[in-house]
């Protein structure tokens, strides 16, 4: 699996280093979750989890990685735990993107700062693109180019009445992704688990590109798995951070008041 071959990557790099390192601070907000490592870096990832907390008794968890015991938590804990809840599938993406962003200033990668992945895409009218996620500046740019566009959606209702034109069912994925010269696939899909099923159906040929505020990730074995482009983050102010998380903000408010976009070439 791309999450946990990538999870093994950043321990082996990390080394010795990663024994020692705890969530310094966390927020877990509507739509996006956040951390800090004691290290001082941070990472984002979407927020998932189900529609309503679990009610019986026989299902409620006070064990680690619940709240009020997630901040001072070993990185290596969060890691490794076998819980798989929602909210622990963002918190691990979150902490996975924080041990990337370290590990991305490098020098080893293609980092192209305040750049769109679409700035390096041909969208010509002939062009077949599919749009996994309801990105609404994605569909509304890719739309205008004239290029044939499919836009692969769970919630038909995420897309305003002028775009459903281009709606498909996710479900229908395997049908669409194959025949498509442009992929384009929320980070979300790292947090959910269903990337590598994607990245499975797309063609060789294609170009596809991985962004949103949970692709932060060190790009190495996406590259492996067709993706041509990711695109991410970098965060500019740590502190704001934190407070445009826990008052319901969204991607489009981190790149207004604390991120500036980063683009990843193979």
């Amino acid at each position: 699996m791309i999450i946990k071959e990538t999870s093994d990557l950043i321990s082996e790099k990390y080394g010795q280093r990663l024994s020692s390192l705890r969530v310094a601070d966390v927020r877990i907000g509507v739509f996006l979750s956040a951390v800090k490592l004691s290290d001082g870096s941070v990472g984002t990832a979407a927020t998932f989890s189900a529609d309503h907390p679990f009610c019986q008794k026989v299902d409620r968890d006070f064990g680690e990685l619940t709240p009020s015991k997630i901040k001072g938590t070993l990185v290596s804990v969060i890691l490794g735990s076998e819980k798989d809840s929602g909210i622990i599938q963002s918190l691990r993406m979150a902490v996975l993107n924080a041990l990337s962003s370290s590990l991305l200033s490098s020098g080893e990668y293609k980092i192209f700062r305040n750049k769109d992945p679409l700035d390096y895409m041909d969208l010509r009218a002939d062009k077949t693109v599919t749009i996994v996620g309801a990105f609404q500046s994605y569909i509304r740019k890719i739309s205008g180019a004239g290029c044939k566009l499919h836009v692969l959606e769970m919630n038909e209702n995420a897309m305003n009445s002028d775009q459903r034109k281009y709606f498909v069912p996710a479900e229908d994925f395997k049908s669409v992704l194959p025949q498509s010269d442009i992929v384009i696939i929320t980070g979300q899909t790292l947090v959910n688990g269903t990337i590598d099923s994607l990245l499975a159906a797309t063609s060789e040929r294609s170009d596809v590109i991985v962004t949103g505020p949970s692709s932060g990730i060190l790009p190495d074995i996406l590259f492996k798995n067709n993706v041509s482009i990711l695109g991410g983050s970098r965060i500019t102010n740590k502190d704001l951070l934190f407070e445009v998380v826990a008052e319901g903000g969204t991607g489009f408010h981190l790149f207004e008041y604390c991120a500036e976009k980063i683009t990843i070439l193979r």
